[in-house]
């Protein structure tokens, strides 16, 4: 069964799940900037591969791509993409006051891998205890290039993982007077081989 083929009721659980994993993905960054944070998702959504630039702002627009090979008894990747933009004030939180424009050093790169990281395994973690499941993300890779360039480099690896992904809105808070401004977007693209197998079990859950 294809992603497009989900019902109301299993995207339901799948925003619930993901609610449940970017909340604890909010308390290990509330813990490594030293602030409170806040991480909702308010819309799970299905949509064509080649259309996710059209949702990021366009195919031209400067992104910042963290992506992840989902490991263990699933397979397929996690892609998680910021606006430059907010790749700029996240860094800044975790790092302190950074020059004027987004720029890539080994400190930054290092800190944007490890925010990837503390998200995907938050997550997988998450909907691997709802479906019993061992769910682990591998080492992070990231890229920051154009959002055309940056989705095309990730589907390469994914050329048969099929034509839909499953996109998880997620939108980043802090306290009302310190709102951290920053909007991100997670992608979960499973391997075709496991796909019925992780869509059953999520139906079979609701």
């Amino acid at each position: 069964m294809p992603f497009r083929e989900l019902n109301s009721v299993q995207l339901d659980t799948l925003k619930e799940i993901s609610n449940i994993g970017m909340g604890h993905a909010a308390t290990a960054l509330s813990q490594m900037i030293g602030r409170r944070v806040n991480l909702t998702v308010p819309n799970v959504t299905i949509t064509e591969i080649s259309k996710v630039p059209e949702h990021l702002g366009g195919a031209e627009k400067m992104m910042v791509g963290i992506t992840l090979q989902i490991l263990g008894d699933a397979r397929g990747s996690i892609m998680l993409l910021f606006p430059q933009e907010s790749a700029h004030r996240l860094l800044c939180s975790l790092l302190g006051p950074q020059e004027k424009g987004l720029v890539m050093t080994e400190v930054s790169v290092s800190a944007l891998k490890e925010v990837g990281n503390i998200l995907a395994s938050a997550y997988l973690s998450a909907l691997g205890n709802l479906l019993n499941k061992t769910l682990i993300p591998s080492v992070p890779l990231l890229a920051y290039d154009m959002a055309g360039a940056v989705v095309d480099h990730v589907l390469i690896d994914l050329s048969q993982a099929g034509d839909f992904a499953m996109m998880v809105e997620t939108d980043f808070g802090g306290e009302p007077d310190q709102d951290l401004s920053i909007k991100g977007h997670f992608f979960l693209l499973p391997d075709p081989v496991t796909l019925n197998v992780f869509l059953s079990d999520v139906g079979g859950s609701v």
